[in-house]
């Protein structure tokens, strides 16, 4: 039997995030796509071009962007940190506002997920602790346009003082992103990323002020967000986190921590970020095959905190999304793989059209193929 069409009506209605009128609650959220121009990492006129596509989302974030040369784990990923990359990204944000888009960058930074062969110098990753990450792989450049994973390489420990240089360097990113003309930034705190290094227990055994007690593990993330704030305002910024409360054995590019009370650990991150105010919480739910949803009471606990928008992710079908929507759980709704193979994606949504289905192959690094030559839909 053919299953009825959920009604769609509820995700084209507008929605305010922060200063803007968004015109739908679809969602192009942070992809890694590895297209940038080397050497320097700089976005180009193929990224504008991809980016214009997907103009019709109601909203939409970046790739992960560097925030500074040791924050990169994966080779052609784009930084936001030197001159160039600004005015690479000019072409970025021209191109999607002409279209009457809203995006803003996702500020990032690796941490121990990287190697050697990504760093200045080719030295260590830098990490809260000297523990090196496992179950995890990171990209690098084994020729001109030719790549392959590898494991992390060894981290060594940020002193106290680098913890408070990295602080400035998230907020001179945020200014980077401004000059850019982004229309707000997204801190990346998910995915055994930096800033969830420091609030991960398995990660962060310090004993300074930024380890140890939660509220300690926690500390570098509020620093973060309130240096940023100070930059682009708090109703310009958003936080994405990835809760995990299980975990899977395939071999991941990235995954992240499954803390032992991940409900505790990030209730109370959202609790920071109630406090200061941002504009959105997005939540990037496992996206394995056969991923546990989250708990209900995580669900209801998340929105009982956090008063602004909440953004969803993760293999969100068109059904799920009208579902979290209508228990009013979430605001709007990210599609990744299906925002890859289908750039006018709101409107096969809203006019229950086919979709284009993605190819794993192009996916990460590469030329036009399989990144801005999806095809629009023909009737």
């Amino acid at each position: 039997m053919k299953q009825p069409m959920p009604n769609t009506s509820t995700l084209f209605s507008s929605i305010q995030l922060g200063p803007y009128t968004l015109k739908n609650r679809i969602v192009l959220p942070p992809l890694t796509r590895c297209r940038s121009t080397q050497p320097g990492n700089i976005p180009n006129d193929l990224m504008a071009s991809y980016y214009a596509q997907r103009a019709s989302a109601g909203f939409m974030v970046t790739e992960g962007t560097q925030i500074e040369p040791r924050g990169q784990g994966y080779a052609w990923t784009p930084g936001i940190h030197s001159p160039a990359q600004i005015e690479g990204w000019k072409k970025v944000t021209q191109a999607v506002h002409a279209k009457g888009g809203i995006i803003f960058a996702q500020l990032w930074h690796v941490g121990r997920v990287s190697h050697t062969n990504l760093q200045p110098n080719q030295n260590q990753p830098i990490a809260p602790s000297a523990i090196t990450a496992n179950n995890v792989k990171v990209f690098i450049e084994t020729g001109p346009g030719e790549g392959a994973l590898a494991d992390p390489s060894e981290p060594r420990a940020l002193s106290t003082e680098e913890v408070g240089e990295l602080v400035a360097m998230y907020a001179q990113a945020a200014r980077n992103a401004l000059e850019a003309g982004f229309d707000g930034v997204e801190l990346h705190c998910a995915n055994g990323y930096l800033v969830n290094q420091f609030i991960s227990e398995h990660s962060n055994t310090r004993d300074d002020q930024y380890g140890g007690s939660l509220t300690n593990r926690l500390r570098f993330l509020k620093e973060v967000v309130a240096a940023v704030s100070d930059v682009v305002g708090a109703d310009r910024l958003g936080v994405r986190f990835a809760p995990l409360f299980a975990s899977t054995n395939e071999t991941r590019v990235y995954l992240g921590l499954v803390e032992a009370d991940p409900h505790h650990t990030y209730i109370e991150a959202i609790k920071v970020l109630e406090q200061a105010g941002i504009a959105y919480l997005s939540i990037a739910e496992a996206d394995w095959d056969n991923a546990p949803d989250l708990p209900e009471p995580f669900y209801q606990a998340v929105r009982a905190e956090f008063s602004q928008r909440i953004i969803y992710a993760g293999k969100y079908t068109v059904q799920k999304s009208v579902d979290i929507l209508s228990k009013g759980y979430g605001d709007l709704f990210a599609f990744g793989r299906p925002f890859i193979a289908n750039p006018d994606l709101p409107e096969r949504i809203a006019n229950n059209w086919s979709l284009n289905e993605v190819d794993p192959a192009t996916m990460y690094g590469g030329t036009a193929i399989g990144y801005s030559d999806y095809p629009r839909y023909q009737e």
